[in-house]
C-alpha cells in the first residue's frame, strides 16, 4: 500500500506546487492545472485535449470527440517515449525546421502560420508536439522495421501484371538531360520576359546536339547550363514527361517562364529501361504505406498496452 500511496502523494505535492508557479505567472489554473490522464507519469490536462481538439477542428473541418483527442495524445506520449527508449530524440531546432517546412508548403512564413494558428484560439506548440510525435514515430518505426518494410520487385511486378500494366512497362525510359535558364531579374516588366521568351524561342533552332548547346549557353551573358542529370520515367512529373518523349534527342524543351528567368531543358539522350515505371513507382509506394501503416498500428499497441495510464 505504501509503495502505491507515496508516487500519488508526491505526484499530487508536485502539482500542488506547479500550480503555484503557474498562479504566479498569471496562467488559469482551471486551463493549465486541471490533469484529464496520466501516461507513464505525464499528465495530459483539459487545457491540452481543448488545445488538440481546437487543432483538430481546422484540420479537419470536423469536431473530434473527446476521448478521440484524448486517444491522439496518448499515442504521442508513448510513442515519443519509446523513441527515446532508442536515442530519437529530435531537437527544437529539427522541430523548428519541420514547422517551416510546413509554413513553406502553404506559402505563407512560420510567424504568418503562428499568427495563423493564434487568431483561432491555438498556441504553435500544440501543433509542433504533433510534428514531433509524427517525426519520431516515423524514424523509430522506418528503422527498427527497415527490412520487413521493403517492397520486393517481385511483388510489384505481380501487381502492375494483375493491373494490366505490362504495356505501360516498356513505356519507361532513362532521360539524360541539362536544365537551360535565360536569367530574367526579378521585378523585370512583361515586355522584358517576353524578348526572352523569343530569344529562347530562335535560340531552339540553333541546337541540334547538347554539345551545341553547351557551347552556346556557356559562354552566354544572363544564361546558365547545369550540369547533365539523369531521371527515370517515374522520377519526373508528367507534363515533362510527355515534353521529353516529344522533343528530338539533342534539342530543347519549349520555353517556360519561372522565378528564375525561362527555363528550357536540353535533352541529351532518352532510353527505355526497366528500372521503373511511373505505374510500378505508384505500386511500390502503395505497397510501402500499407506495409508502413500496419506495422504502425500493432507497434503502438504493443507499446500502449505496456503504458502506465491513470484517468483522473
Amino acid at each position: 500500500m505504501t509503495m502505491t500511496t507515496f508516487p500519488y502523494r508526491l505526484s499530487s505535492l508536485l502539482l500542488a506546487c506547479a500550480t503555484s508557479l503557474i498562479l504566479i505567472g498569471g496562467v488559469s489554473v482551471a486551463h493549465a492545472q486541471t490533469v484529464a490522464v496520466m501516461v507513464n507519469g505525464e499528465p495530459i490536462t483539459d487545457y491540452d485535449i481543448e488545445q488538440r481538439s481546437k487543432l483538430d477542428f481546422i484540420s479537419t473541418h470536423k469536431q473530434p470527440a473527446r476521448q478521440e483527442v484524448i486517444n491522439e495524445l496518448i499515442d504521442e506520449k508513448v510513442k515519443i517515449k519509446e523513441a527515446k527508449k532508442y536515442g530519437v530524440d529530435p531537437s527544437s531546432s529539427d522541430i523548428d525546421q519541420s514547422y517551416a517546412a510546413m509554413s513553406t508548403r502553404m506559402r505563407i512564413t512560420p510567424e504568418q502560420l503562428t499568427k495563423s494558428l493564434e487568431s483561432q484560439g491555438i498556441r504553435s506548440d500544440t501543433l509542433k508536439a504533433r510534428i514531433k510525435a509524427d517525426m519520431v514515430w516515423t524514424s523509430l518505426v522506418r528503422g527498427r522495421y527497415k527490412e520487413s518494410l521493403q517492397v520486393g520487385e517481385k511483388d510489384v511486378a505481380d501487381v502492375a501484371k494483375s493491373e494490366g500494366d505490362e504495356a505501360q512497362q516498356a513505356e519507361a525510359f532513362e532521360y539524360k538531360m541539362q536544365p537551360i535558364v535565360l536569367i530574367v531579374p526579378r521585378g523585370s516588366p512583361a515586355a522584358a520576359i517576353e524578348a526572352r521568351q523569343k530569344e529562347a524561342e530562335a535560340l531552339r533552332g540553333r541546337v541540334q546536339t547538347c554539345e551545341d548547346a553547351n557551347a552556346l549557353f556557356k559562354s552566354m551573358q544572363n544564361a546558365a547550363i547545369r550540369d547533365t542529370v539523369t531521371k527515370t520515367s517515374a522520377d519526373i512529373p508528367q507534363v515533362l514527361r510527355e515534353l521529353l518523349d516529344k522533343t528530338p534527342i539533342g534539342h530543347l524543351t519549349p520555353p517556360e517562364v519561372t522565378k528564375q528567368g525561362v527555363e528550357m531543358v536540353a535533352l541529351c539522350a532518352r532510353k527505355p529501361t526497366t528500372i521503373d515505371s511511373p505505374k510500378k513507382k505508384e505500386i511500390r509506394d502503395k505497397m510501402f504505406v500499407q506495409k508502413y501503416e500496419a506495422k504502425s498500428k500493432s507497434y503502438l499497441q504493443e507499446v500502449r498496452r505496456a503504458a502506465m495510464i491513470e484517468y483522473r
